[in-house]
């Protein structure tokens, strides 16, 4: 039961993962002018990442600021997932 629960932490701890990798890499589509946002369906696209992301970023972003233009809050969100999945696989798959 306990390996069912870790694994479904961990699922979820990827899912995060891959949200702010594509969050990512579509604010640079856009900054290089790749993703047209007067588009509505891309619109639809980016705001649905910004939804997904903005309650995890915007609290990060009023202690970090942004570094010669760059933000740095995803890096430091993944640097977050990546110790919370070793400390899941630690917890629910050490005794194994």
């Amino acid at each position: 039961m306990l390996a069912l629960i870790g694994k479904l932490l961990l699922f979820a701890l990827d899912i995060c993962f891959w949200i702010i990798i594509i969050q990512v890499v579509m604010s640079w589509l856009i900054a290089f002018g790749v993703l047209n946002t007067n588009n509505e369906q891309a619109r639809n696209l980016i705001g649905l990442f910004q939804r997904l992301t903005d309650p995890v970023y915007k609290p990060l972003r009023k202690y970090i600021p942004a570094i010669a233009g760059i933000d740095i809050t995803p890096i430091i969100i993944i640097i977050g997932i990546s110790i919370a999945k070793n400390a899941v696989a630690y917890v629910f798959f050490s005794s194994m």
